[in-house]
C-alpha cells in the first residue's frame, strides 16, 4: 500500500476517461484525497468504482463532483466543495486535465470548433489558477499542474487554433511562475505527445483536416499506429507522480513526453 500522497488534498479536472482517469487511478493508488472532476458526473462515479476495485488496499479518496471548466462559478464551486469535503483550508494540488483538439484548416473557418477550443483550452486554464492561487499564496504551498501538449511547444499544421490555445497555457504558466517565486507555489506542465485511447478527436468534423493529419473522424487515437508511436494514459500519470515526488527545493517546471517514434 503506497503512502507517497497520504494526507494530500488534490482536486483533478477533467478526469472522466484517458489521460484524467489514468492520473485517477495514480492519485487514489498511491493514497491521496482526491476530488475528481468532470461533466459527466456518470463517468466518474464508474471511474471511482474502478479504483475501489482495483486497489483494494489503498487508503486513498475519491470524491467525485461535476465541473464545466469553462465555468468559473463551477470551477470555484468544486474547489470550494473539495476543501469542505476534506476539511482543509487550502488545495494542495491542482491537475488541470481538461481540453479539447479540433483538426482544422484555417481556410475551412469552422469557428465553432474554434470557440470552443479556446474556451476549454485556455478558459479552463486561467479559471483553475483564479480558484486556487490566492489561497495557495496565503498556505505558502501549493502545485498547479496543467497536462498541455507537445503542441504547446511545437507547431503542427491543421492543428492552429489547438496549438496556440496550448502555448497560452505554457505561457501563462511560465510568467506566473515567475510572479510567485518566494511563495512556496509552483506551477508546471505536462507536454504529451500522441496517447492511446484518447477520445480527443472523437468529434472533429473537418474531413479534409482529418484525411490530410492521417487520423479517422469518431474514432479514438490509435488506428494505424504503431506501439512506438503511442504513449499509454498511464505514462502520462507517472509524469504527474514525478512532479509530486519532487523533493520541496525543486521545481520540475516541464515534463516534454512523447512516444519513441512519434514523426
Amino acid at each position: 500500500m503506497s503512502v507517497l500522497l497520504q494526507d494530500q488534498v488534490i482536486c483533478l479536472i477533467g478526469a472522466s476517461s484517458g489521460i484524467g482517469a489514468a492520473i485517477a487511478h495514480a492519485l487514489y493508488r498511491h493514497g491521496g484525497k482526491v476530488a475528481i472532476g468532470a461533466r459527466r458526473l456518470n463517468k466518474l462515479t464508474e471511474l471511482v468504482q474502478e479504483c475501489t476495485q482495483k486497489y483494494p488496499d489503498s487508503n486513498g479518496s475519491l470524491f467525485p463532483l461535476e465541473c464545466d471548466v469553462t465555468s468559473r462559478e463551477s470551477v470555484q464551486n468544486f474547489c470550494e466543495q473539495t476543501c469542505k469535503h476534506f476539511d482543509v483550508c487550502s488545495i494542495d494540488t491542482v491537475i488541470n486535465c481538461a481540453g479539447v483538439m479540433y483538426f482544422t484548416k484555417m481556410k475551412n473557418a469552422v469557428m465553432d470548433q474554434w470557440d470552443q477550443t479556446i474556451d476549454v483550452n485556455c478558459r479552463g486554464a486561467t479559471n483553475c489558477m483564479g480558484a486556487v492561487l490566492p489561497q495557495m499564496v496565503q498556505a505558502k504551498k501549493g502545485k498547479v499542474i496543467s497536462i498541455t501538449s507537445d503542441a504547446g511547444v511545437r507547431d503542427f499544421p491543421n492543428l492552429a487554433v489547438y496549438c496556440a490555445s496550448k502555448r497560452f497555457v505554457e505561457t501563462l504558466t511560465e510568467i506566473t511562475r515567475r510572479e510567485l517565486v518566494g511563495t512556496g507555489v509552483t506551477l508546471h506542465t505536462i507536454q504529451p505527445g500522441d496517447v492511446k485511447g484518447t477520445e480527443l478527436i472523437m468529434k472533429n468534423t473537418d474531413m479534409e483536416a482529418a484525411e490530410t493529419m492521417g487520423v479517422s473522424i469518431g474514432k479514438p487515437v490509435g488506428e494505424g499506429f504503431t506501439r512506438e508511436q503511442l504513449l499509454d494514459p498511464s505514462d502520462v500519470a507517472d509524469a504527474v507522480l514525478t512532479i509530486l515526488k519532487a523533493p520541496p527545493h525543486v521545481a520540475i517546471n516541464s515534463i516534454l513526453i512523447e512516444p519513441r517514434d512519434q514523426e
